[in-house]
């Protein structure tokens, strides 16, 4: 594999040899660091002494540590009240637990011992299999799709999960379903139907796969890496036309289409260049392709060699690249033909040179007939043919094939690799790309610069009587050799980008294949007996496919037609979105300048206005508040209704999934992407953290809750409140009409305090491998790197402040806890016990921050980049579970087809640890929190917790109590004063209707 914009990389400096220390010195220096030790110990010692387990010794500490922070009279008050407060938690948990009020002076995350911190977990490793998409052009049976089924047969070995998308059906679908399952065949349509997040990586093959990118480009699917393998020429032969006809918007459509891909991989180096115009410093190039071969042998089928004369025919190819000094390197080979004219002179070889170099222009050949004159050769002994004539005719003539080209390349000669394939014996220079692939004396003939070793070479195949054994056996070794010669580097080399792409945790131990136990061969099967038609032109044109999406997209931008020699009619140049953005900027500024405008006209003093202006203005009123309610036309439908669920999306790419209705309602975590035709709640303007990107993708779905209870009453009014991800369409685990009618005529006649969700967790466990009964923390735990369990329980005793010793609480689940637990945050519950269920998320997920402290480099609850960047997701989508068992709620499980209710986990089977998960326990620790954020008493910076929700408690009631009291009071004050004011001076009364002059 090689990076098409590959540098240099500076040398590192050597570093100098530290000069040696004297005795003395190294004494003093490990003198003082016995001094340091010891002093640590003693502190040690000493903070042990002072700091018990009892209640005494920890009043004592806590006492001392308010005076050595010289907190106020009143800030201790408050301390002492909070310290009583404790010990009725501690009467009520028991003796092993401490202070919640202690805890925010206290507050420190543990050292975690190595083989259970956040990073590693509290397990070995996991053996996770990953997730890949591979997105086909076509399904025909043909070397280039070979090539891919080969490579992606290949990774399935290493190991992935495979999942087939295909443009178009053929004959080739059985083959690409032992790989990888049933074939999904998208559609315009479909292909924005479908869940791209659920996959680490995905591969695209071919133009064709243009109709994907616009749903690829879209949030939440453009982090997704992405590598285009494209294999063919045809639109970068289209690129002269384009500028020709001027249509920049359409080479900027694909330059566009481009970048979105992390890797833009070729099979040939001269690809990119004719592809320059794309670059966005993507391009890569992994060498490997059966075409050449394929070529070969269907050539073969219908070809035979018929020439004329004993002379010996030697083939004489140069660079691929000639750049400007074609006419040196001719020069050079001209010299070589010298040296060799004297070898077959001595010999009486009579010999026939060809140059298969650049283009059948002719201009060589009069210079060529006057060097045979001058060298003595017969009329025609040296010829010159192009790249464009037939080149399989050429070489399938030849008797000897000479590479006289020294000039370095980073790919093995394409030609010199085409006579391998006709069994042609090889001689060429010891270039190191040469001699990575052919071994002298066996697939082939090397020789170096110097100008003997090149007759040398020609004395092993050549010899008076013609060509020896000799060349017909390398001739037939190259053969085979050439067949899958560069196999096994291509099938590396996509595994390597892939590995480099997607990048996993280095701990942990995901099973991969030996290197040796690859196959370094081509899956020749796939193309079957029939290896295509037997045809006489060249290659490129008989694989060249009929490619739908160029002619769709320029008859989008121009009105192209197939033929060229149609009129063309091109349209007007459509809108960029930095045009769009300058038109968005230029309305936001007028907007804002016409309510400037209004706000100066109503502080103004005004004379009053006839009866006339009066009315008009009055039903000018009317008529605003007409259009109001018509904005709010989704809440008049959601009126009768006894709950509404929040779908929660983030990104355009998402709203095919999202569904219409009273009964939903979309939750946007992205301010550009709200929908402009539906009433959807805007979750970044409710919740400021939102507008944090960290915490946005830490947090997911649940930062969108967050922000619906955060002073709910603005936005819901309902008795009941649900949820749903966006995810549960994309999975087919949404609700049907009918599951719908029946649950929301359960909740009228039931209404009982009870959770209903209606997608389960294990159809989650998808690419496990594992086909026995999972329990609830095996479940959570495929989802989180497999330390969800101790991670859970360590965000657990940092939230109520419990010891290590202290192991009552735990498990939370139980392992015998069978049944369905809910996924995607699809769930209908009460609005009050929603929003005890965020009380109490929003302690959990500060606690499980507090744990991740390098937050840039977290490692805790993922495997890959994208897990990592959701860290908090896919735990906090299994909480609701954990607080609906323990707090002692029905869970009631809906079938989403047909509506069928079935509690779940019944009361009499649980093992509840309600005592943690008591309401007035939890609004106590609220209202602690609460305080501890208005005094400003952080425990630490960035504190997350006063930034997820609504913070309140008695003293900020009681202030704003007073706050409000006092308006009251000054408003009344000033009432007064204006009205002895009026008393004094005296006010003129007007008739009424009377005109102001």
């Amino acid at each position: 594999m090689y990076n098409w914009h590959a540098q240099r990389l500076p040398q590192p400096r050597r570093r100098r040899r530290p000069r040696p220390r004297r005795f003395f010195n190294r004494l003093r220096f490990w003198g003082f660091v016995a001094f340091i030790l010891c002093c640590i110990r003693f502190v040690h010692y000493t903070y042990i002494v002072h700091t018990g387990t009892t209640v005494q010794m920890a009043d004592s500490a806590f006492e001392l540590q308010l005076e050595k922070e010289g907190f106020s009279t009143y800030t201790r008050q408050r301390s002492e009240e909070m310290r009583k407060k404790a010990l009725m938690v501690m009467e009520r948990f028991g003796n092993d637990s401490t202070s919640k009020r202690t805890l925010w002076f206290n507050r420190k995350v543990r050292p975690l011992p190595r083989n259970a911190s956040p990073c590693r977990g509290g397990m070995v490793g996991i053996h996770r299999e990953r997730r890949l998409a591979v997105i086909l052009g076509h399904m025909e049976r043909d070397p280039v799709s070979m090539k891919l089924f080969t490579v992606v047969k290949n990774l399935k070995e290493r190991p992935y999960v495979l999942t087939i998308f295909a443009m178009e059906d053929g004959a080739a679908r059985p083959f690409w379903e032992e790989v990888g399952g049933r074939v999904s065949i998208l559609s315009p349509e479909s292909s924005g139907l479908t869940d791209w997040s659920t996959f680490e990586g995905i591969i695209a093959s071919s133009l064709e796969a243009k109709k994907v990118m616009p749903s690829l480009s879209q949030d939440p699917f453009c982090s997704i890496p992405l590598i285009w393998i494209i294999n063919e020429d045809t639109l970068a032969k289209r690129f002269p036309f384009y500028v020709e006809m001027g249509l920049e918007n359409l080479i900027a459509e694909w330059r566009n289409t481009f970048s979105r891909a992390n890797a833009v991989v070729f099979s040939d180096f001269s690809l990119p260049m004719l592809y320059n115009m794309l670059d966005a410093g993507n391009f890569f190039v992994i060498p490997g392709s059966p075409v050449d071969t394929w070529s070969a042998e269907n050539y073969l089928k219908s070809h035979s060699r018929r020439r004329e004369g004993n002379h010996l025919v030697v083939v004489i190819v140069g660079s691929t690249f000639f750049y400007d000094n074609s006419s040196l390197e001719m020069a050079f080979e001209f010299r070589l033909i010298s040296f060799l004219l004297m070898e077959f002179t001595k010999t009486h070889v009579s010999s026939k040179f060809i140059f298969l170099c650049g283009n059948s222009t002719g201009r060589y050949n009069g210079t060529l007939q006057e060097v045979a004159s001058m060298l003595g050769l017969s009329h025609g002994s040296l010829m010159h043919y192009g790249l464009d004539s037939d080149v399989n005719h050429i070489l399938l003539e030849a008797d000897v094939v000479l590479h006289g080209s020294f000039q370095d390349e980073q790919g093995f000669p394409p030609l010199l690799f085409r006579a391998m394939s006709f069994g042609v014996p090889v001689v060429a220079p010891d270039l190191p790309i040469i001699k990575k692939y052919i071994t002298h004396r066996k697939h082939g003939l090397l020789y170096g610069k110097n100008l003997t070793a090149l007759p040398q070479a020609f004395s092993y195949i050549v010899s008076a009587k013609g060509l020896t054994n000799f060349a017909h056996e390398i001739a037939e070794s190259g053969k085979m050799h050439a067949k899958n010669m560069l196999a096994s580097e291509c099938i590396n080399g996509y595994a390597e980008l892939l590995e480099s792409l997607v990048k996993f945790l280095p701990d942990v131990s995901l099973p991969k294949t030996r290197r040796d136990s690859l196959k370094t061969v081509w899956e020749w099967g796939f193309l079957g007996n029939d290896l295509g038609n037997s045809t006489n032109q060249p290659m490129s044109d008989t694989l060249e496919r009929k490619s739908d999406i160029l002619h769709a997209l320029e008859e989008k931008f121009a009105g192209l037609k197939s033929s060229e020699s149609e009129t063309i009619i091109q349209e007007e140049e459509c809108p960029t979105e930095e045009d769009w953005d300058i038109l968005d900027e230029i309305e936001r500024n007028i907007k804002h300048e016409m309510q400037e405008m209004e706000e100066l006209d109503e502080r103004m003093k005004k004379p009053l206005k006839s009866w006339d202006y009066v009315y008009n203005f009055a039903r000018k009123a009317e008529k605003i508040d007409f259009e109001r309610n018509e904005r709010d036309e989704g809440d008049l439908e959601r009126m009768g209704q006894p709950f509404c669920i929040y779908e929660i999306y983030d990104g355009a790419g998402t709203w095919p999934f999202l569904h219409h209705g009273s009964l939903y309602r979309g939750l946007s975590l992205s301010t550009r992407d709200l929908r402009s035709t539906s009433d959807d709640v805007n979750a970044v303007s409710r919740l400021g953290l939102l507008n944090n990107i960290y915490y946005k993708d830490s947090l997911c779905e649940l930062g969108g809750m967050f922000a619906i209870a955060n002073k709910v009453d603005n936005v819901h009014g309902m008795p009941w409140i649900g949820f749903q991800s966006w995810r549960a369409a994309a999975k087919k685990v949404s609700l049907s009409e009918k599951a719908e009618k029946i649950l929301e005529e359960t909740i009228l006649v039931e209404n009982e305090d009870a959770i209903y969700y209606w997608a389960r967790l294990e159809l989650n466990r998808a690419g496990t491998g594992s086909k026995n009964n999972l329990t609830f923390w095996s479940l959570c735990g495929i989802a989180n790197a497999d330390y969800c369990r101790s991670v859970f329980e360590k965000a657990f005793r940092l939230m109520y402040s419990l010891p290590e010793e202290f192991d009552h609480a735990f498990p939370l689940i139980p392992e015998h806890a069978l049944g369905h637990w809910s996924a995607l945050h699809s769930w209908v519950m009460p609005t009050p016990s929603f929003l005890e269920f965020m009380m109490f998320s929003r302690m959990f997920v500060d606690s499980l921050d507090m744990l991740n402290t390098a937050k840039e480099t977290s490692c805790m609850l993922g495997i890959s980049e994208s897990e990592r960047k959701h860290y908090f997701c896919r735990m906090m989508e299994l909480l609701v579970n954990v607080w609906a068992y323990n707090s002692a709620r029905k869970m009631i499980y809906v079938d989403p087809s047909n509506g069928s209710l079935e509690e779940q986990h019944p009361f009499e089977d649980r093992e509840m640890k309600v005592k943690f998960f008591d309401f007035k326990l939890l609004k106590s620790m609220d209202g602690d929190l609460a305080e501890a954020a208005d005094d400003q008493n952080y425990p630490r910076k960035g504190w997350l917790w006063p930034q997820t929700g609504e913070v309140f408690c008695q003293q900020i009631y009681e202030r704003e109590r007073e706050e409000k009291y006092r308006q009251e009071m000054e408003k009344k004050k000033k009432a007064a004063e204006d009205r002895e004011q009026k008393q004094k001076v005296g006010k003129k009364q007007h008739s009424l209707g009377g005109k102001i002059e």
